[in-house]
């Protein structure tokens, strides 16, 4: 598997542009011009992966001290169940090797919502490749989401205050 790392230079990619915007709710997106804004801004490690030439994926990182925020990870629709994440999930995970992992994802504990066997699948997968759920849920708009971390640590609270605070100082929508 090949990787590229992304960089505003890559802004005009319509393959991984069109993969962001389909694979999260607007609503969970940043724009694409602000997104490609922020990866100089805030260090992003935006890695896209190719099959050869094919373009298959890409994972958003945002690098810390204390962890690091796994914060955007998406496959090519018609690749979605063939092991594919498996393989690029492994990649990430051996690249922060001895560091914590922290994601956030849609809960799926909560009802009613429009996609709970999705959100199942996804808590299960994570579960399978050694996160934790840290019992920690935060609402985001009217999304509950759940708080997984791999490595040592913990999360709190005062954890996710902190780095929506971080990403606050970079952007945040108009309300």
């Amino acid at each position: 598997m090949k990787t590229v790392q992304i960089t505003p230079a890559y802004s005009s990619d319509k393959e991984l542009r069109g993969l962001y915007e389909s694979a999260f709710p607007e609503n969970e997106q940043i724009p694409w011009d602000d997104l490609m804004c922020l990866i100089d801004q805030m260090s992003l490690d935006f890695t896209a992966y190719y099959d050869n030439e094919a373009f298959i994926g890409f994972t958003i990182v945002y690098p810390r001290k204390t962890f690091n925020w796994f914060w955007y990870f998406a496959v090519s629709e018609k690749l979605r169940g063939k092991g594919v994440g498996q393989r690029i999930l492994s990649q990430l995970i051996k690249k922060y090797e001895g560091q914590s992992i922290v994601l956030d994802m849609e809960s799926p504990y909560q009802a009613p919502c429009p996609n709970p066997a999705q959100r199942k699948r996804r808590h299960a997968f994570y579960l399978r490749n050694g996160f934790r759920d840290t019992k920690v849920y935060r609402l985001y708009g009217d999304i509950e989401m759940t708080i997984m971390m791999l490595g040592p640590g913990t999360f709190t609270l005062q954890d996710w205050d902190d780095i929506t605070n971080e990403l606050k100082k970079f952007w945040w929508p108009d309300d």
